[in-house]
């Protein structure tokens, strides 16, 4: 995300034009969803599998004029359709999608460990079944959502004037999503997104577009999602992301991406004032307060270790800032790094792994080159710091004797690299915490009112005490700061696709 880690819309994909083969052009492996017909583009550019580095298929390299063609159709379908106003069919559509989700998990879930290096375990929540989850809860929050809230009369110029607000469907989305979790960034917004009543335009990240297409077909192949609804591309051209940013026929802009992009695509919304939720970087903080015990330090070292090399590290939200007490920084420093002695890494889809790759080699030179800047720095290196072979693998790797100013404990690494910072007191432990651009999540273990007490004075959007897991689909989940603005999933996210328009009548007989 951004200053560090998952990439920008445009970045790190390899392009690769057709090539002749018996005079024709190199097919795409996918297809995209224009107004509801799977096609092509000019061009292909090659998708790799981040645990071999070869290549594993080749998506439609959309252009511009594809990418206006995607945002007419959503238009189209906006303004000339029942689909911002027939509630009843959405619910209908949503729940085909869930039913086609479940029906096609395991086709899913391969392509899923194929392409963004996925292990099984994380298919089992947020890769796969819980962003499949999503789509189910938001069909059944439609049901029962009211879409018409009475605010009472009013007294005004001698007569009784009655008030109600209306929910309606804000237009066109853009959505546009990261690499690291694919289908979760794009049902978080693709399916709120329908509920709320809107057409929208989904892109796919550069480095894994498959798994996104694959989408856009199930769509296409088992729903009544009418033409122009959702339309799928893929594109490796960094023209195509501002022709979505910026124009006057996309309503809401929606991002899943580095800060730097994320502050561009506010500044080109601005010239149509147009809606913009984004979902952008994290520096968060895990917090060991001085009263644990040794059974419950041991665990949380445990937990410190084994988060960040979740998805190799690939997380927004991952706790990437361990504080600790200066009094036993020692102590939890070594049983970290015996931690990470014991994790599995390889073949994603071997079930005993525990850790894949990194997405790219470039993403694996970003984080090895600060790691190699921090140990010149002053940080002393405990374990890892080296890139692994075969594919785009990278050591899970522990620093400490950190400063908290450092480009290490400051900017996003979105690779499997902890940083350990030691702290003197509960006020020494917030501001250190606080101490970042970002505001994304963290978490902090201790005597539970103590540990709420500190964790509500976090900026940041989601705490976890204790180790309490604050994800799903009911969750609002956003940040403070520069990591973002709005939120995904819950109730929050729905209306994040809403306008609210106001109305009132004179109450016949209503007289003051």
């Amino acid at each position: 995300m951004r200053s560090g880690g998952r990439m920008a819309s445009h970045e790190a994909a390899e392009v690769v034009r057709k090539p002749a083969q018996n005079g024709q052009a190199r097919a795409a492996d996918r297809r995209m969803l224009i107004n509801g017909q799977l096609v092509d583009a000019s061009a292909v550019f090659a998708s790799l599998n981040p645990s071999t580095g070869e290549i594993l298929g080749y998506a439609p390299d959309a252009d511009v004029d594809d990418a206006q063609a995607a945002i007419a159709a959503a238009r189209r379908a906006f303004d000339n359709t029942t689909w911002a106003t027939d509630v009843e069919f959405r619910v209908h559509c949503l729940e085909q999608l869930h039913a086609a989700l479940v029906e096609h998990r395991d086709e899913l879930g391969d392509l899923t460990i194929a392409e963004v290096g996925a292990t099984p375990a994380l298919l089992a929540g947020p890769q796969l079944d819980d962003p499949i989850r999503i789509v189910r809860y938001y069909a059944d929050l439609l049901k029962t959502y009211p879409m018409t809230e009475d605010i009472g009369n009013v007294e005004s110029r001698g007569q009784l004037h009655h008030r109600w607000v209306e929910k309606e469907a804000a237009g066109v989305v853009a959505a546009i999503i990261a690499y690291n979790y694919p289908n979760q960034l794009a049902l978080a917004k693709v399916a709120p997104a329908l509920a709320a009543g809107c057409t929208v335009v989904l892109k796919g990240a550069p480095d894994t577009p498959l798994i996104t297409l694959a989408l856009g077909e199930l769509i296409a192949n088992h729903t009544d999602i009418p033409a122009g609804v959702v339309n799928v591309i893929s594109s490796a051209d960094p023209a195509v992301g501002p022709v979505l940013t910026a124009s006057p026929d996309v309503d809401v802009v929606t991002f899943t991406g580095s800060t730097p992009t994320g502050r561009a695509i506010m500044a080109a919304g601005s010239a149509t004032v147009k809606r913009v939720f984004l979902e952008l970087g994290g520096k968060s903080a895990m917090i060991m307060l001085d009263d644990l015990d040794d059974e419950a330090i041991a665990s949380c070292a445990l937990m410190a270790a084994f988060t960040i090399v979740t998805h190799a590290g690939q997380g927004c939200a991952l706790t990437t800032r361990l504080l600790v007490p200066n009094s036993r920084k020692d102590e939890i420093v070594k049983q970290v790094a015996g931690n990470l002695a014991h994790v599995r890494h390889g073949d994603p889809a071997n079930p005993t792994t525990y850790m894949g790759p990194l997405i790219s080699e470039q993403q694996r030179n970003k984080v090895h080159g600060i790691v190699q800047r921090a140990v010149e720095a002053g940080a002393t290196l405990v374990t890892g710091g080296e890139k692994l072979d075969p594919g785009f693998f990278y050591a899970p790797t522990l620093l400490t004797d950190v400063d908290p100013d450092s480009e290490i404990a400051q900017e996003e690494i979105f690779g499997p690299v902890l940083v350990v910072i030691g702290y003197e007191d509960d006020d020494d432990a917030v501001r250190i915490a606080n101490n970042s651009i970002y505001g994304l999540a963290g978490g902090v273990f201790g005597d539970e009112d103590r540990a709420l007490a500190i964790a509500r004075r976090i900026r940041a959007g989601s705490l976890s005490i204790n180790g309490g897991n604050y994800f799903g689909a009911e969750s609002p989940f956003g940040g403070y700061k520069q990591s973002g603005i709005g939120r995904e999933m819950g109730v929050a996210g729905l209306e994040e696709f809403q306008e609210h328009k106001t109305f009132a009548t004179v109450v016949p007989g209503g007289q003051a």
